[in-house]
């Protein structure tokens, strides 16, 4: 999460866990689309009309959780996960989500240039969500002008660190690897 203002602490450094055990992508998808539905919780998120800010929740059996707002015209930057399972939902607003369809290598590069077709762009509107596997590279947008957007998210085993990349047409590069301590 490089994005301003928190409004809540950052992850706390623990233990990471056998990401073999705990809860499936299914399963964190089903937490977050409940979450995204809980108008209070969700109502809680103080929101920046100027940058993301986020809370950070528990999630279920040993997850990371987090509800995010985005102002207009905000978004992550294509990054990875490293390696953790995951999910989101648009709890207000919408959301566009683009990413690579294809298994990146995660380790011993730092340019690789992308084959064609394997872009996916997807709308993820209120009440909808997306789970997907430790491999995943993406960017997530609020692409509307005027409204903000609202999501909750969740990571197991928690995030042990995220890759950013940088993209120029076919071309992803990495350019840099952020820890959970650097999130505070």
């Amino acid at each position: 999460m490089s994005s301003t203002s928190p409004a809540s602490s950052a992850p706390a450094s623990a233990p990471r866990s056998n990401p073999e055990s705990g809860p499936t992508a299914a399963e964190l998808l089903d937490f977050v689309r409940r979450t995204a539905a809980d108008r209070e919780l969700v109502a809680s998120l103080p929101l920046d009309p100027e940058g993301r800010t986020w809370l950070r929740l528990d999630g279920p059996g040993g997850s990371e959780a987090w509800i995010i707002g985005w102002p207009p015209g905000t978004g992550t930057g294509w990054h990875d996960h490293g390696g953790s399972r995951g999910a989101f939902a648009t709890a207000s607003g919408a959301l566009t989500e683009q990413s690579l369809a294809v298994r990146l290598p995660t380790e011993g590069w730092r340019t690789l240039e992308l084959t064609d077709g394997v872009d996916r762009e997807r709308p993820v509107p209120t009440g909808e969500g997306r789970a997907f596997g430790p491999h995943h590279v993406h960017q997530v947008l609020n692409l509307t002008g005027e409204e903000h957007a609202v999501s909750v998210h969740a990571y197991y085993p928690p995030l042990p660190l995220m890759r950013r990349y940088s993209r120029t047409g076919p071309v992803l590069r990495l350019e840099a690897i952020e820890r959970p301590e650097e999130w505070a």
